[in-house]
Formats: structure tokens, C-alpha cells, sequence
């Protein structure tokens, strides 16, 4: 028997049902980009879809010190190590702050984000989702935006005729820049997010260890202890004030996990990203 034929078609076949499984569409209809200036970056969502949903979906927004977004080794593994577990996953290619291409540069992360929570949950059963079990992950810059988008959902630019609710269910930070602080913060993320102008006010809105409330929703963190590209502290100073304000919160602390390990930390046996999910899958967000 020739082997050869078989191994064509059914690669072929896994290839196609790859493509089925992701969908990429643009966040904005035509015309309709808040801030935008001509010539502008398009922000879009790719949709993961699982074999069989569970209800349970994931905004998953790569870090990139507000630069850029560092899909292959953040946004892409974690959508497919969600979608594994039945997990929706959405990649959203949030706008990075860029004054030349949109007005208002501190305010359109925040707004992609938004209106990725927005379409999500306007479109929830299309994709078999329960609009009620839906969380946003971020990883360092991306971090900041998803700790943003958890401290400030009820503050927004974006055109919401349903009241739909922006408020996420929980919400995933991997190694995230919190603080805008000059003590804590990631300059670079800092710089790109509110500067040149970096008022004191500003660093205050933005440091999302300042704003956590009663209402903030529930957390998973993780973070190495030895990052030295974003402190740790970052982290635990976010932990504790969830925990100041009764929010659930669960803490994955490494001893060694330099900044950027992505999905998976090459330094560890046990990867944050399993007990991440089984948080999820489980409603450990839901528990006090």
C-alpha cells in the first residue's frame, strides 16, 4: 500500500479543519474606528473555536510594551491551549498607542478591548458562549489594558446603544504591568500608554492597584519571581488589593520565570497555563 496518498489527504483534512477553527474579522464595522486618522491600523478579533464549546470564552490580548503585540509567543499558544479545553478563544489585535495614526492614544486600547467584550457578548450564542462566562487575558503591556479594562469598565468612548455590559467575568494577568508608578511601572509601557505628558493624575488613573473596588472581577495571576523586565510587585500589589476589596483572587507565583515566558515557562515542570485553565473550568473565579 502506498502510504503517501493517505498522508496528503489527511493532512489536508487536518489543514482545513484548522482554517474552519479560526476566523479573523475586523472589531469596527467599515468606517466606524473610534480615534482613528486616515490610513490607520484596523484592530481585529480571531476567533479560536473548539471542537465543542463549553460555554466559557477567552479575550486573550498579547503584551508588547504597548509597542506592538507578541502574538506567536503569547496570544497564539494561549488560544490554542484554550480551545484544547473547550474554551472559546478570541485573539484581539488591540491598537497600540500611536499619535500619528489616532487621537487620543490612551484611550483606544482600552476602547478595542471594550468593544471585543461588546461583540462577544452581542454574539454569544452564535458561538455557543455563555455571555455570563466570559473573561479577557492579558500578558504584561497587555496585562495593563485587561487590569485596565477590569478597574474601568464602567468608564467608556465606545458607542454602546444595547447596554451591553463591559464588565468582564474574570480576568487572566500573565506577568502584567499594573503600576504606572515611577517606582514599579514599565517605563516603555508607561511612556507609549500616557506619555510625554505623565502627570501625576494620570499615573494615578492608570495604576490599577489604585482603582480595584468592591466590583472588580475576579483574577488569576501569574508572574516569576525574578522578572526583571516588569517587578513583581506589580503583581502582589494587585493581589492584595482584590483581596482588600473581598475579590476572588488565585496567585501563581514562580521561583524562576523571566519576563515574557509566554504560554509556557520553560524554567517550570508545572505551567501556570493548566492550573489557569482548570480556574476557569472549574468557576474558581466564582468562589470568595
Amino acid at each position: 500500500m502506498n502510504i503517501r496518498p493517505f498522508l496528503l489527504t489527511l493532512t489536508l483534512l487536518c489543514s482545513a479543519l484548522c482554517s474552519v477553527a479560526q476566523q479573523s474579522l475586523p472589531l469596527y464595522p467599515e468606517g466606524q474606528i473610534p480615534f482613528a486618522k486616515p490610513g490607520a491600523e484596523i484592530p481585529k478579533l480571531t476567533v479560536y473555536a473548539p471542537a465543542k464549546a463549553n460555554g466559557k470564552a477567552v479575550i486573550v490580548c498579547s503584551g508588547g510594551s504597548y509597542v506592538g503585540r507578541a502574538n506567536d509567543v503569547e496570544g497564539i499558544p494561549a488560544c490554542k491551549k484554550l480551545i484544547a479545553a473547550g474554551i472559546t478563544a478570541f485573539l484581539l489585535d488591540y491598537r497600540v498607542p500611536d499619535p500619528a495614526k489616532m487621537d487620543h492614544k490612551e484611550l483606544v486600547p482600552l476602547t478595542d478591548a471594550q468593544r471585543a467584550i461588546q461583540y462577544v457578548r452581542e454574539n454569544a450564542a452564535k458561538y455557543h458562549i455563555d455571555p455570563q462566562q466570559l473573561g479577557i487575558m492579558g500578558f504584561s503591556a497587555g496585562g495593563h489594558l485587561v487590569s485596565t479594562v477590569g478597574a474601568h469598565f464602567n468608564k467608556t468612548e465606545l458607542s454602546n446603544p444595547k447596554n451591553t455590559s463591559l464588565r468582564p467575568n474574570f480576568l487572566v494577568l500573565i506577568y502584567p504591568v499594573i503600576s504606572f508608578a515611577d517606582s514599579l511601572t514599565h517605563q516603555t509601557s508607561r511612556e507609549r500608554l500616557i506619555g510625554p505628558d505623565i502627570t501625576p493624575e494620570r499615573i494615578t488613573y492608570y495604576s490599577n492597584e489604585l482603582q480595584v473596588t468592591d466590583d472588580t472581577p475576579p483574577t488569576y495571576i501569574t508572574h516569576g519571581m525574578d522578572d526583571s523586565g516588569v517587578k513583581v510587585a506589580n503583581s502582589l500589589y494587585f493581589a492584595a488589593a482584590l483581596k482588600q476589596h473581598h475579590v476572588p483572587v488565585e496567585l501563581f507565583l514562580y521561583a524562576k520565570g523571566e519576563h515574557g515566558y509566554g504560554a509556557y515557562n520553560k524554567a517550570a515542570q508545572t505551567q501556570w497555563i493548566d492550573d489557569c485553565i482548570n480556574w476557569i473550568l472549574k468557576d474558581r473565579w466564582k468562589q470568595n
